[in-house]
């Protein structure tokens, strides 16, 4: 669920008119929710309450700096991928003592830059990984606590480029290597064990792999133990998948129904690493229709908007929901219903700068507003200067209240770290 929403034929972010928020802070631009976040937030803590998990938000997803906080102030930790998150984190007053830093390619200077921080722990995933931060800890002479992400081997059934735990993936060490890893841990005594992670992919809409791999999980955490060491903590990612389309994900209810059961008697403490399932549907992108176009017996509606600013069409021929703000029609996607299909496309000089292909819209004038919609996740992260345009704005919306909470680059922005000869 999310609270975007019409009234009377124009869409509204919770009490604000979209169209009001596009006239002062221009397009394209993205604006959030902060109601939807705080829903999204409070339903995995519902559903998964009997474990009482650690829910560390992944900033991967969306790391504006309001959002952190709201999540933050909702009692999030997080779950970081680079230096560069961690210090944002701290920037919005995140606790580091919350925070976990996964990723197969921390640097020297990453690690140490977390361990002065204090976080809570290192997902590793290979040993040379853990080789590194042992070092590292002797050197600033402290300790470092580290959990195994282990690669269980399961396929999530998610787009090729987002699943995380087969075994051809980069991902984690193979099951099978783990307690190999974890016997000659006399190797790395500047290392603290601490527990086991997982991440088997994202966009995940089905419950079945999460039962996999935990259970392969749990199968390894028992011989690990037998060689003496005490797995404190078992983190099981993220992933879950959110409503694109239709009502196509299972809910935070669903995945928590499978899961408690093996978990609850597990001894260990829970960790979630949530990211597109809390913001993804908490934004939309905002954009102005440039030009309509028609040739070849095709409508292109062209946009101020483009895959520089919202990549996931291009890159994984990804759906969004895409909807005039201001129509008396509802959405649909129904071929058979009477509404011409149109591309929707952007300015940018590739043919694959598209938001949808053949999509059937009302149709709309040039200068009218298009929302496309689940755009709060993997959105403006993913975002470029590509043919030399600056980033849209953000806003955030609470109630009646928005704020421009990342504000538009404009072309000398573009320019501030280029000197101009030699």
């Amino acid at each position: 669920m999310d609270y975007f929403h019409y009234k009377n034929g124009a869409l509204f972010a919770e009490d604000v008119a979209a169209a009001d928020i596009a006239a002062s802070a221009g397009t394209p631009v993205y604006v959030y929710s902060k109601r939807t976040i705080n829903l999204h937030m409070d339903r995995l803590q519902e559903a998964f309450a009997p474990l009482d998990p650690l829910i560390c938000y992944s900033v991967k997803a969306n790391c504006n700096l309001a959002l952190l906080k709201a999540c933050a102030d909702r009692g999030a930790g997080f779950d970081i991928v680079s230096g560069g998150e961690l210090h944002r984190v701290l920037a919005a007053g995140g606790d580091p003592a919350t925070t976990v830093f996964a990723g197969v390619g921390k640097t020297a200077s990453e690690i140490e830059q977390a361990l002065s921080a204090g976080i809570l722990m290192f997902n590793v995933e290979s040993g040379s990984e853990l080789a590194v931060i042992d070092s590292i800890a002797a050197r600033m002479k402290t300790r470092a606590r580290v959990a195994l992400r282990v690669n269980p081997d399961v396929d999530s059934h998610a787009h090729e480029y987002t699943t995380t735990g087969r075994k051809e993936n980069k991902f984690g060490i193979i099951v099978d290597d783990a307690e190999a890893v974890v016997a000659r841990w006399s190797d790395f005594p500047n290392c603290d064990l601490v527990g086991l992670d997982m991440h088997i992919g994202s966009q995940i809409t089905e419950t079945e792999p999460y039962c996999l791999a935990i259970d392969r999980v749990l199968q390894l955490r028992g011989r690990i133990e037998r060689l003496g060491h005490r797995v404190e903590y078992f983190d099981l990612g993220g992933g879950f998948g959110i409503f694109y389309k239709g009502n196509e994900a299972a809910t935070a209810a669903d995945f928590a129904s499978v899961m408690i059961p093996r978990l609850r008697d597990a001894g260990v403490k829970v960790i979630l690493e949530p990211g597109r399932f809390i913001v993804g549907n908490a934004g939309i992108l905002l954009t102005r229709v440039t030009y309509v176009k028609r040739h070849a017996g095709k409508r292109f509606l062209i946009c101020d908007a483009g895959m520089n600013d919202l990549l996931r069409p291009t890159l994984y021929g990804a759906f969004h929901r895409i909807w005039p703000v201001e129509t008396h029609m509802p959405f649909t996607t129904d071929e058979s219903v009477e509404t011409p299909p149109a591309d929707v496309v952007g300015p940018i000089c590739e043919s694959g700068d598209f938001f949808a292909k053949d999509r059937p819209l009302p149709e709309v004038p040039e200068g009218a507003l298009l929302a496309v919609f689940g755009a709060g996740a993997y959105g403006m992260v993913m975002a470029s200067n590509y043919n030399a345009r600056p980033r849209p704005a953000e806003v955030m919306v609470d109630g009646a209240k928005w704020k421009i909470v990342r504000r538009r680059e404009t072309y000398d922005d573009l320019l501030l770290d280029e000197p101009r000869g030699v």
